[in-house]
C-alpha cells in the first residue's frame, strides 16, 4: 500500500524533529537548533544530458551524480516556459507567465510585477543572509533589492570569462547566427566566467555566519556560445560522438504553430549543411562537463565547510535544450526537449530517490521557504513538493504546466503532454510508449476523454504581454518609469 502524506503533515513531521518522525530515513533539525541554509545552484540551458537523468548515454557529469546520490531526483519536472527570461522570473517571483504577462527574453519582469516579493526577498525578510553570483535572474534584468550582496556586482552580475581571440569567430564557422557558435579556446578553466562563481561561493561557505544564508549560484554554461577549455572537448572524441535520434517527416503530424516553431531560425538546416551535427553535439557534452566542474568546486567548498550538515542543495536548470530533436535546435518549443529540466534537492533529512510525478520549477520557491519554516505566500502560482520529499510516491494530481507565449501550452501528467496552441492546434503524445513524442494522438477520436482530463488545467486567463525592450538595451532594472525620460536630439 502506497503511504501517503500531505503538505500540512509533512510541515508538522518536521518541525517535530527527528524522533518523532513517522516516516522511515527522513529527519529535519529541531526548533531548538540553528536554521538551515540554502545552496541554490541554477545551471544554464541544462537539458536532460546528464548522467542522474540518462538523457545521453556520453555524458560525463561526476559531481551532479554525486550530488544525485543523496537527493530526491525530480525525473519529471517542467520549466514554466522554455527560454531564460520568462522562467528565470516565474522561479523567482513563483508567478507564472500567464499571470505576469512576462513571456520572453525581452519583457522587463520587474515592470510586470513591480510589488513581487522575491524568493530571496523572502528569506531576507525572515532573518536570512542572502547573497549570490553569476546568472540567476536573466543578465539584462537584474533585481538588487533582492540581493544583500552578489558578485560581481548587484548590477553587473555576470563574471567576466575568456573568449575566442578577436576576428577568430564563428568558430564553427556557420555565419549569421548570432550566438549560435562553438569550440575549444585556449584558457585555463580559472579564466572562465563559470569558474570565478563558483569560487566566490566557495568563499561565502567558507566565511563565517552569523545568520542562516540564503547562497545563489548561476552558471552559465551550457549556454551559448559554447567555448570551454580544450581538454573538457578531448573528453568527447568527435568520431565517437552518438546523434541523437530523430524520425524522418517527424514535423508530419505536428500544427502549424509548432512547425512554424521548428522552422523559424533554419539552425537544424545550417546544422547539416556545414557537416556540424557532430561536432555541436561534442560542444554541448563538453560545456556541461565543464558546467559540473563548477558545480564539483562547489559542492566541495560545502564538503569542507561548517555547513556541511546544515545546508539543503537545490541544483536545477532553466528549462531544456534541443539538439536536433523534433528537427529544432535551442529551445523555444512545447516538447519534451525544451519542457523537461533537471531538478534535485538534498540536504538534512531527506532520504535520496527518484520522483516521477509532474512537478514544475516554480514549486521550488513554497517549497523552500516550507523546508526552511517561511511563512507561505498564499498569492504564488505555485504549491509545495515537499510532501514528494517524504514519500517519492504521494499522490499527485496536477499535471505540470509550461507556457510559450499567450495562449500556448503544454501540460505534462506522468503519461501524458497535451499542447494547445493559440490557434487551436493541439498535439497530444504518450510517453508510456512515445518518450520521443514522434507519433501525434490529438486527431485520433480514441483520446478526445484525456484531451478533455489534461484541457481541464489549462488557464482560464491569459496575461497580455508585458512590453518588449530591445535586445540592444543592456540593462532594466526595477519597476516601469512613471515618467518617461526627455528624449535628446542626435548631433
Amino acid at each position: 500500500m502506497v503511504q501517503r502524506v500531505n503538505r500540512r503533515d509533512f510541515l508538522k513531521l518536521a518541525s517535530a524533529g527527528a524522533a518523532s518522525l513517522a516516516l522511515p530515513g527522513l529527519s529535519f533539525a529541531s526548533a531548538d537548533k540553528s536554521r538551515p541554509n540554502v545552496l541554490f545552484i541554477a545551471v544554464d540551458d541544462l537539458n536532460d544530458w546528464i548522467e542522474p537523468m540518462g538523457g545521453h548515454p556520453q555524458a560525463l557529469t561526476p559531481n551532479m551524480s554525486r550530488l544525485a546520490e543523496r537527493s530526491v531526483v525530480f525525473t519529471n519536472a517542467q520549466c514554466p516556459a522554455p527560454l531564460c527570461n520568462a522562467s528565470r522570473a516565474a522561479v523567482m517571483t513563483g508567478l507564472r507567465p500567464h499571470t505576469t504577462g512576462v513571456y520572453s527574453n525581452r519583457n522587463p519582469w520587474r515592470w510586470a510585477s513591480p510589488d513581487a516579493v522575491t524568493l530571496p526577498q523572502h528569506f531576507m525578510n525572515n532573518g536570512y543572509h542572502v547573497a549570490g553570483a553569476g546568472k540567476i535572474t536573466d543578465l539584462r534584468f537584474p533585481d538588487p533589492p533582492s540581493w544583500h550582496e552578489y558578485y560581481p556586482d548587484k548590477i553587473n552580475t555576470a563574471p567576466k570569462t575568456a573568449q575566442p581571440p578577436k576576428g577568430s569567430r564563428p568558430l564553427n564557422g556557420i555565419e549569421n547566427t548570432g550566438g549560435f557558435d562553438w569550440g575549444p579556446i585556449d584558457a585555463p578553466d580559472e579564466a572562465m566566467g563559470d569558474f570565478k562563481t563558483a569560487s566566490w561561493i566557495g568563499d561565502q561557505l567558507h566565511s563565517s555566519h552569523d545568520k542562516p544564508f540564503f547562497l545563489a549560484a548561476g552558471i552559465f554554461r551550457p549556454h551559448l556560445p559554447w567555448f570551454a577549455p580544450q581538454k573538457y572537448f578531448d573528453m568527447f572524441p568527435l568520431d565517437k560522438i552518438i546523434l541523437p535520434e530523430i524520425k524522418k517527416g517527424d514535423l508530419d503530424d505536428v500544427p502549424e504553430e509548432g512547425r512554424m516553431i521548428a522552422k523559424a531560425d533554419g539552425d537544424h538546416r545550417n546544422i547539416i549543411k556545414t557537416d556540424n551535427w557532430h561536432r555541436a553535439v561534442q560542444a554541448y557534452l563538453a560545456n556541461t562537463t565543464f558546467a559540473d566542474a563548477a558545480v564539483g568546486r562547489i559542492l566541495d567548498a560545502l564538503e569542507s565547510s561548517p555547513y556541511a550538515d546544515n545546508t539543503y542543495v537545490v541544483l536545477w536548470g532553466d528549462h531544456g535544450w534541443h539538439l536536433g530533436e523534433k528537427l529544432h535546435w535551442r529551445k523555444f518549443t512545447l516538447w519534451e526537449e525544451a519542457c523537461r529540466s533537471p531538478l534535485m534537492i538534498a540536504g538534512p533529512g531527506i532520504k535520496a530517490g527518484r520522483c516521477s510525478k509532474p512537478v514544475n520549477l516554480v514549486d521550488m520557491y513554497p517549497t523552500l521557504a516550507d523546508m526552511c519554516g517561511l511563512p507561505e505566500k498564499p498569492e504564488l502560482d505555485a504549491q509545495s513538493i515537499t510532501p514528494l520529499l517524504a514519500n517519492n510516491s504521494a499522490t499527485w494530481e496536477q499535471p505540470s504546466l509550461t507556457t510559450f507565449y499567450p495562449g500556448s501550452h503544454s501540460l505534462r501528467s506522468e503519461r501524458w503532454r497535451y499542447t494547445r496552441y493559440y490557434k487551436g492546434g493541439e498535439e497530444l503524445y504518450d510517453h508510456s510508449n512515445d518518450a520521443n513524442e514522434w507519433t501525434n494522438l490529438a486527431n485520433d477520436p480514441a483520446y478526445d476523454h484525456i484531451k478533455a482530463d489534461m484541457a481541464k488545467w489549462l488557464p482560464k486567463h491569459n496575461a497580455e504581454i508585458i512590453e518588449e525592450k530591445p535586445v540592444d538595451q543592456r540593462f532594466v532594472i526595477g519597476p516601469r518609469p512613471t515618467t518617461q525620460p526627455a528624449k535628446t536630439e542626435k548631433k
